[in-house]
């Protein structure tokens, strides 16, 4: 406290500058780009407007909520669960414990698969997609806000996700479009369906606790965890695929940077063909898009 009894109220700035620091000096990874994203997050201002405001003060409620954000952040907890949202090709989702943290990559598989969805939807009119392991719902949500002609499924073995991936079908507008179901894979799926896509857990069990904290705290061990060799779910998902898809559809998955020759090799024994492989920002293998031989 001061002589005049007031207390300093500190600017945008200062309180940007602040957490900007103390991440550094803990080494944090992207410190600079976390403080601004968590900061403007916080404060209900874009990343721009965090510049040019810089100079407005911050109430002492606001204060205290971003102190306890900041300490979030030291123990490793990622912005975005500490936000409890992210967004996904443009649409705002909310996060919850058992959903898997859509990530920028994973929108390669959206990009690839959004071309056969316009061809088909072209040849057929109305188009059907199943989402295995929905989670958030990011990858069958950022589809249908692309693809009016098109309704999906979501399906999850977790309440909680499929919980939060209604309600960001309802944040986004696309309630009347996204079922959502609970089901181990194929467990409780009826009907036939035009696409077929997955993120499904894919890093091999030994490896998972050497993964970074940000992950092995905070995302659900469910949607990492793919068996011994991180290929469980692909064998699982090729193995019923074909039931479930219309004479002309296609499969989309989302796959670790080593698996391409597995996945594709699991696939073809299930008598799939590869149409597509793509690769991501590293230039690491992705997406891969298969269809009946």
């Amino acid at each position: 406290m001061s002589m005049s009894g007031k207390q300093a109220v500190p600017t945008v700035s200062q309180i940007l500058a602040e957490a900007r620091r103390r991440f550094t000096e803990a080494g944090v990874d992207s410190a600079a780009a976390d403080a601004r994203v968590l900061i403007a997050g916080l404060l209900g201002l874009s990343t721009t407007d965090i510049v040019t405001r810089g100079g407005e003060t911050i109430s002492t409620e606001k204060v205290g909520v971003i102190a306890k954000a900041i300490e979030r952040r030291l123990a490793h907890e990622p912005v975005h669960r500490i936000l409890g949202e992210r967004e996904f090709y443009g649409l705002p989702l909310s996060l919850s414990a058992e959903t898997l943290e859509p990530r920028p990559d994973t929108e390669i598989l959206v990009d690839t698969m959004l071309p056969y969805l316009r061809h088909l939807a072209n040849t057929e009119g109305h188009i059907h997609i199943l989402d295995l392991g929905t989670g958030t719902g990011a990858i069958c949500l950022a589809l249908l806000s692309e693809c009016p002609e098109a309704s999906g499924v979501g399906s999850d073995v977790s309440p909680d996700a499929l919980r939060t991936a209604q309600s960001n079908a309802e944040r986004n507008g696309l309630r009347d479009r996204f079922e959502v179901i609970q089901s181990s894979w194929f467990e409780n799926i009826h009907g036939a369906f035009h696409a077929i896509v997955s993120n499904p857990p894919y890093i091999a069990s030994k490896v998972v606790h050497t993964l970074a904290p940000e992950v092995t705290k905070f995302d659900p061990h469910a949607a990492l965890d793919g068996g011994q060799d991180g290929l469980d779910a692909y064998r699982t998902i090729a193995k019923d695929a074909a039931r479930f898809m219309k004479p002309n559809g296609v499969v989309g998955l989302e796959i670790g940077y080593d698996q391409r020759n597995d996945v594709i090799e699991v696939f073809e024994a299930e008598g799939f063909k590869l149409l597509e492989s793509v690769s991501d920002y590293g230039q690491n293998d992705r997406a891969l898009v298969f269809a009946l031989k």
